[in-house]
């Protein structure tokens, strides 16, 4: 579990338009990261 204010792993994750976006692409740059527990819920 990452704590609050240390650095994220590095990572890859497709963009909603297909194209891999790295976390590395943004270094140097304020980067708002937002996480959601998978959604576990009915419906």
């Amino acid at each position: 579990m990452i704590a609050v204010g240390h650095k994220a792993p590095d990572f890859t994750v497709a963009s909603d338009t297909g194209d891999d976006v790295s976390l590395k692409d943004y270094r140097g740059r304020w980067v708002v990261l937002f996480f959601y527990p998978k959604a576990d819920t009915p419906g």
